[in-house]
């Protein structure tokens, strides 16, 4: 997605209505449009993001076809086996409840860029997931030694779902610089993303889309 071009949004919702009504605002200035889905849930070529919105995140994420757009999540559920099945699928997930429409906004915004967002409480339960994986042997920690000290404050922060702004605020840093450092930190990782960059972070063994 070129960070110039405003979004089209697609919203997915299997069991109801959509519960922000009033998100995005008219005067939005990152979503272009919002595009509803109905049933089966296929996301059109020029979508840039997904939401969707389910009581069942597993279930409709097998069924939702979505090319290669992202896709964020949002669900009453926040049991660790949901949040890590949905972070499987290289999708963000926000719980109900405990996100605001900004932080929908941040979230939607850092998708179109390659970032995977979690609200704080999917966030504790996805930490306590991936440490129960098998960790590598001692990679993570030779992975973890070709960062920089400022590279790996960012990353622990990564790693609680903050997103390049919300880092850039704790570390007294423009989110130009926190997006840079989080550049090299992918390259540096061998790591295609975000989720993928949390994963190797955290000592679990790569959890890639299938």
């Amino acid at each position: 997605m070129r960070a110039s071009r405003k979004l089209t949004v697609a919203l997915a919702c299997p069991e109801g209505a959509w519960p922000h009504p009033d998100w995005p605002a008219p005067d939005d200035p990152y979503v272009e449009r919002v595009v509803r889905l109905t049933a089966p849930f296929t996301a059109g070529p020029d979508t840039d993001v997904v939401i969707l919105c389910c009581e069942d995140p597993p279930a409709a994420l097998r069924e939702l076809r979505a090319a290669d757009a992202p896709v964020i999540v949002i669900s009453p559920r926040r049991d660790t086996g949901t949040i890590v099945e949905a972070f499987r699928h290289g999708a963000g997930y926000l719980v109900e409840g405990d996100y605001c429409t900004r932080m929908l906004s941040s979230a939607v915004v850092g998708a179109g860029v390659g970032h995977t967002s979690f609200s704080p409480a999917a966030c504790a339960a996805l930490r306590e997931g991936v440490r129960r994986m098998p960790a590598d042997g001692d990679a993570p920690e030779r992975l973890r030694g070709l960062l920089s000290p400022r590279e790996r404050q960012i990353m622990e922060l990564l790693s609680t779902g903050l997103g390049a702004q919300e880092i850039g605020l704790r570390l007294r840093l423009t989110e130009k610089t926190v997006r840079n450092n989080l550049s090299n930190i992918y390259a540096k990782l061998d790591a295609r993303g975000s989720t993928d960059a949390v994963l190797r972070w955290l000592g679990a063994a790569p959890v890639l889309r299938g």
